[in-house]
């Protein structure tokens, strides 16, 4: 009879986790038919007329501005071309043979990352410990009118890697391990930040280890800890077809400079990238690049200090003023979030930041479990307000991430 109940409420969940997103995504689509006749097109992208052939309606087309459209030409053509190698293979992998089944890469492209994405968002409801109901759905919503939450539903990896990121995790925390290696070698096919995976792998083995009543040196060669390898894996794949394709093993690395934004090869630590903005604020005309880079440093210092908070939060200092953890799956994803945030501004820049810190998800988390619910509110709000604006600049063509 329990079982009966509990698998009630779980399915009651899933179905109000599908409504949610599907209200979200009828926002978006809405507010682009109304903003595309407000912001006027500006197309500043490579291909942007070959959306075109693919014979949808702006409205949908435009959810593959940019790299989304990389990523269906790598698709259709069933290989890259030159410079494209900065591109991932999982996403058009899965892209071409969807194509089989719908004729059109674009609908398959957006129908892949939509539905891994809601299926994300239910197993995330699985996956995390929740205080309360509220700070359940506080989470969606916060995920969700973040400024730059549409990529989830975009021709883009971020849908896909959202699932497989979750799954991740999921598995882990079940100790299906075998899950957890298919899954984390896919999610560093589909974007590099999924080699960072082995971060919290290696935390949640560590608490496994502390918490074995014979902590031997037998535990360190255990089988389980051949997880670790399987992050490097999906990543070690890419890098040996680069290899053997174009003879450098790191091209989807040195390739980035030629897709702009002021990317380096070499090695730009944080405060050289703070500085470089300093200068920009203090010197560079008031155009849109200029507002962009406001925009780029304003969300990645929110972010960074939220990371930070939630990170303290996790430390508890005892009578013996010795520091104990209080969540070792916590901290892992806080780790993990740290590294998505950081990894990205090593190249020089905080461009795409704003995209990229939605795998940040230990900010999310921390802004559900705030207890003031009138400060949640003026934040999701705020965050909508500039999620409306940024996602119709984006469809008319403006590169704001």
């Amino acid at each position: 009879m329990n079982n009966k109940i509990s698998n009630g409420k779980s399915q009651m969940a899933n179905l109000l986790v599908v409504l949610i997103f599907s209200v979200w995504k009828l926002i978006d689509v809405w507010s682009l038919f109304i903003l595309q006749k407000i912001i006027p097109f500006a197309g500043f992208f490579p291909y942007n007329r070959e959306l075109y052939d693919f014979g949808l309606p702006h409205v949908t087309s435009a959810f593959a501005n940019f790299d989304g459209i990389h990523y269906l030409l790598i698709a259709h053509r069933g290989n890259y071309a030159q410079w494209e190698q900065a591109f991932f293979p999982l996403y058009p992998i899965a892209i071409r043979v969807f194509s089989f089944f719908f004729h059109n890469e674009l609908i398959g492209g957006l129908i892949i990352a939509n539905l891994a994405f809601v299926v994300g968002l239910v197993m995330s409801i699985k996956l995390f410990k929740w205080k309360t109901l509220h700070d359940q759905y506080w989470w969606l919503i916060f995920l969700l009118v973040f400024p730059t939450s549409f990529f989830f539903g975009a021709a883009y990896t971020e849908g896909l890697f959202f699932l497989l990121f979750i799954l991740t995790l999921y598995f882990l925390k079940k100790e299906k391990y075998w899950l957890v290696g298919l899954f984390a070698v896919f999610a560093s096919l589909t974007r590099l930040i999924g080699v960072f995976l082995i971060i919290p792998i290696a935390l949640h083995l560590f608490k496994q280890y502390q918490e074995s009543k014979i902590k031997s040196k037998n535990y360190i060669f255990n089988s389980k800890n051949l997880l670790l390898f399987s992050p490097i894996l999906g990543l070690s794949i890419y890098c040996f077809y680069l290899l053997k394709t174009t003879g450098d093993p790191l091209f989807f690395l040195t390739s980035q400079p030629v897709f702009g934004a002021n990317r380096s090869t070499h090695l730009i630590f944080l405060p050289q990238v703070v500085w470089r903005y300093i200068k920009i604020f203090i010197t560079a005309a008031h155009n849109f690049q200029f507002y962009v880079s406001i925009f780029e440093f304003l969300v990645f210092f929110l972010v960074f200090a939220v990371l930070v908070l939630d990170l303290l939060k996790n430390f508890d200092l005892n009578k013996n003023s010795k520091i104990k953890i209080k969540n070792f799956d916590r901290l892992g994803l806080n780790l993990f979030s740290f590294a998505n945030l950081i990894l990205p501004t090593l190249t020089g820049t905080f461009s795409s930041i704003p995209r990229y810190a939605l795998f940040s998800l230990s900010f999310f988390l921390f802004l559900a479990e705030v207890k003031n619910r009138r400060i949640k509110t003026v934040i999701a709000l705020v965050f909508f307000v500039v999620h409306i604006l940024i996602l119709g600049l984006f469809c008319q063509g403006y590169f704001i991430s």
